[in-house]
């Protein structure tokens, strides 16, 4: 067969970008023809696929991908291509990958009717219905429980539709017997003491991770604790207003950011705990990379996979409605537990003995059936 892979904007660190990719690689292993279309792609190409980049220029992002859509149908067509698999929502998809959230319901929430009738969220909302519709045929990937009950609510989405993924995790972030070495490397290349915490906040996105409570959270730590305290957060995203809240915390000599890179696995072996406090997360792989590599985790109900933190027993879940003080208490009991190295084990033995692993294999069966 001849497959189309649709996504606005591919760069190398994105979570919604490697899963796209994982998928597309495991579809031409089996034998079929890959197409990626795209509006920018940042990083090396793949081999065997045609890279179909349609760059558009509107002044609006929603008028950007609605040109961008608009464009797809006739190139589908003259390539004959079989089925098209959607990494972001938008009419016409034999199948939709469901990394985000369901918009309307952010929308609700937390936004009046007016502002629900802004043409950006006209038309985000008309390409939402256009996938989770009752009319709409698109059979849909979900990778998280919680939101395949957000969009049954809102959609009423047939349940012969929905298709629950296991999570996809590399098992390179798993704990191997070089764990102790990768340790002591990487926080000798930080200038990170023994007896030194170093907390990660690992994702692209600063903003929707939650990296500004992360760094009140640092500025909110007891001055023993705070002392010997180093933060590092790793993504592609502008760093600079996270920087200056870190001055005006004056934590700045204690927080880094570095732009996403490929050895992740040395960082979860270094550091001490993950915090990711994140605002929203339709799942949230980086917390189950971190359970596998031993690493304990802090992070916010709200996210998808915070479910395995509680299950694993590998930290602590700040609980929904979100509040400040809970992180902060937390993160001072977390780095003050003589729990954390059960945490660590917990994690490596959850890895162990349960599928985390599968997930691209299962989503290539349903594409390809």
């Amino acid at each position: 067969m001849k497959l189309a892979f649709v996504l606005f904007k591919y760069f190398p660190f994105g979570g919604l970008q490697r899963d796209m990719l994982q998928i597309a690689i495991t579809c031409q292993a089996r034998g079929h023809e890959v197409h990626i279309f795209t509006l920018s792609w940042e990083g090396q190409r793949p081999e065997g696929m045609k890279v179909h980049v349609l760059p558009v220029k509107r002044w609006s992002n929603h008028e950007k991908y609605r040109v961008f859509h608009e464009r797809l149908r006739p190139l589908f067509d003259e390539l004959r291509i079989d089925r098209v698999v959607g990494f972001n929502k938008m009419p016409g998809l034999d199948f939709y990958y469901a990394a985000d959230p369901c918009l309307k319901d952010k929308l609700y929430r937390e936004r009046n009717a007016l502002v629900r009738r802004l043409p950006r969220y006209r038309h985000f909302l008309s390409y939402e219905k256009a996938v989770f519709g009752r009319d709409s045929a698109t059979e849909i990937l979900l990778i998280s429980s919680r939101q395949h009950l957000i969009y049954k609510q809102y959609y009423d989405t047939q349940e012969a539709r929905l298709h629950m993924l296991p999570p996809g995790i590399d098992m390179s972030r798993m704990a191997g017997s070089d764990a102790p070495e990768m340790r002591k490397d990487l926080r000798h290349e930080f200038g990170i003491a023994d007896d030194e915490f170093l907390i990660l906040c690992i994702g692209s996105g600063f903003r929707t991770k939650g990296l500004d409570r992360s760094i009140l959270a640092l500025a909110s730590l007891p001055e023993t604790f705070r002392r010997k305290t180093r933060m590092i957060a790793i993504g592609s995203d502008n760093g600079e207003p996270f920087e200056r809240l870190a001055r005006q915390q004056g934590v700045d000599a204690h927080f880094q950011i570095l732009h996403g890179r490929d050895d992740i696995p040395r960082f979860l072996q270094g550091g001490d705990l993950l915090l990711h406090p994140a605002y929203y997360e339709n799942s949230g792989m980086v917390i189950l990379e971190a359970i596998i590599a031993g690493l304990p985790t802090l992070v916010t109900e709200i996210c998808g996979y915070a479910y395995f933190v509680e299950e694993a027993d590998t930290g602590i879940v700040v609980p929904e409605p979100f509040s400040q003080d809970m992180l902060n208490q937390s993160l001072v009991e977390m780095l003050a537990s003589e729990r954390r190295a059960t945490w660590r084990e917990n994690g490596i033995r959850y890895g162990r003995s349960h599928d985390l692993y599968s997930m691209t294999e299962y989503a290539a069966d349903l594409i390809l059936s």
